[in-house]
């Protein structure tokens, strides 16, 4: 038996998940790290710390994986190669020499350059970005948060321009630390979220570089998603392994549904929520203010074509609204008892939350919106407000699927779904409810660790196409929607409604 290491890096946890051939978990460690919010509408990470925690778990699935073998004796077990998948557009600044960061890590949910972004509107430059990039021109991706790196932490753009800074989204930095930094490099799926690269070229843009004042010098080297690109140092995990994938959290989580053929869709429910359509090798512009991105490239989609296209729609608070219930009004004490809240009360009582905390993502794209909850009466209680929270997550994705349907030109007929929150059974049947189509949720729901895993292991022969692995998805439970058509429509106006309170509500 041969086996795959996944790192998968994410907004609130780093985690390393051991994968076998066919596919299942054969070892798992998580661990926090801090949030940091400066200020208000900044969210910010220190880089060294996710280093530490990625490498500590990656370790501890290491010493686990023996154990994990049902007891058998044998030979110690092969890890064949790491696949790498993170969360996207969070942006690092450090010193090439050092490998340490220069300034905290601006995570991907901030809003700092809100203002250079309407500036660069106003100026005429979104259609040309979107036509590049495929991307909304908006705070949400990488060029502006580099930008603003290299203007204010003192003498940064001056060492950017000498070539002794190295910039990375959150892949490139682990990447570069596992290398002892003989590698740095990213790509495809995650160069398409910095707003630098050229989709149609799969290469950093000129004309786009010079527009946010990024010097080439900075950039990492862009290379296939699947494909052999670096080696461990042999200190980090006892012996040399080959880092053979990379992809963004969210084309990793299409690739490991199997998402290979153009319509196919998924939903991954993590911090934030994603859904992706695979669109084939054509990048279609969104006429409904979606993102085109590359979904992967390497030896990999089922029609066989190199470099797969998505759709994409971004919902930015999806567990981290069942974060906030928790941490912030402390109305639960652990993310899992929020069903049993909300499963309370046969409805919201007209109650709506637009968890607006860092803005709007797709299809609205309203960096001034802010949180909001509506309805409220005396009768109202926190088991309304967690029910209004699990059907805020399932209606932004059905505001989303709308969106995807109308771009594609495509009825989608059902919908894959994965992430910590797809275990939330009545988040599921709002979601089939509010979409009007059937929500599966395969038996392996680590879809996003395991899309890494598919890619690293497709680069050194432990499968040999998409074929095989699309034969090992597998239906764990079918949810079949309840609410009638007229019920339906009528619940996502109301919701209409309430995201319009919340629009353009921050002034700085």
């Amino acid at each position: 038996m041969r086996y795959l290491l996944a790192l998968d890096q994410g907004t609130t946890s780093s985690r390393a998940i051991v994968f076998d051939e066919r596919g299942r978990v054969a070892a798992l460690a998580q661990r926090e790290f801090a949030q940091h919010f400066p200020h208000p509408g900044w969210v910010e990470h220190d880089a060294a710390e996710i280093w530490a925690t990625q490498l500590a778990v990656a370790r501890e699935c290491v010493q686990k994986l023996p154990s994990a073998l049902s007891g058998r004796a044998q030979a110690a077990p092969e890890i064949v190669a790491i696949g790498i998948t993170n969360q996207r557009e969070t942006t690092v600044l450090w010193d090439r020499a050092t490998g340490q960061p220069v300034a905290p890590a601006i995570v991907w949910q901030d809003r700092r350059t809100t203002a250079r972004c309407e500036q660069l509107r106003r100026a005429g430059k979104a259609a040309a970005i979107q036509r590049k990039t495929g991307l909304v021109l908006d705070a949400y991706f990488s060029a502006t948060k580099l930008e603003w790196l290299l203007d204010n932490v003192p003498g940064a753009r001056a060492r950017a321009e000498a070539g002794d800074l190295a910039f990375g989204t959150i892949d490139s930095w682990l990447i570069y630390q596992l290398t002892g930094g003989r590698t740095h490099a990213t790509d495809p799926s995650n160069a398409a979220r910095t707003m630098l690269m050229n989709i149609h070229t799969l290469a950093w843009d000129e004309e786009l570089l010079r527009l946010f004042s990024i010097p080439r010098a900075v950039l990492p080297q862009i290379v296939p998603s699947s494909g052999l690109l670096g080696e461990t140092d042999s200190d980090l995990l006892g012996t040399p392994l080959p880092i053979a994938g990379v992809a963004g959290d969210q084309q990793a989580a299409t690739f490991g549904q199997a998402c290979f053929a153009p319509g196919m869709a998924k939903n991954t429910y993590g911090t934030g929520c994603f859904m992706l359509m695979n669109t084939g090798g054509r990048a279609v512009r969104s006429r409904n203010r979606l993102l085109t991105t590359v979904g992967w490239q390497g030896p990999a989609g089922a029609d066989g074509r190199r470099t797969a296209y998505c759709l994409e729609g971004s919902v930015f608070m999806a567990g981290a609204t069942v974060q906030w219930l928790r941490d912030g009004l402390q109305i639960i004490q652990s993310a899992p008892e929020v069903e049993a809240l909300a499963a309370s009360v046969p409805d919201t009582g007209d109650v709506f939350l637009v968890p607006a905390f860092a803005g709007l993502g797709a299809p609205d794209w309203d960096g001034r919106a802010r949180g909001t909850l509506v309805g409220l009466t005396r009768g109202s209680t926190r088991a309304h407000i967690a029910r209004a929270a699990l059907e805020a997550i399932a209606l932004q994705s059905a505001d989303m699927f709308g969106a995807m349907s109308r771009d594609a030109g495509l009825a989608l007929t059902e919908l894959r779904v994965d992430g910590g929150a797809s275990r939330n059974d009545l988040l599921m049947q709002l979601q089939a409810d509010l979409l009007g189509v059937p929500v599966v949720r395969p038996q392996v729901t680590e879809t996003t660790a395991l899309g890494a895993a598919y890619l690293a292991g497709l680069a050194t022969g432990v499968w040999s196409g998409g074929a095989e692995i699309a034969a090992q998805w597998a239906v764990e439970r079918r949810f079949e929607p309840t609410l009638t058509e007229s019920a339906r429509r009528a619940r996502i106006a109301r919701w209409r409604e309430a995201v319009e309170r919340a629009r353009g509500w921050a002034k700085t």
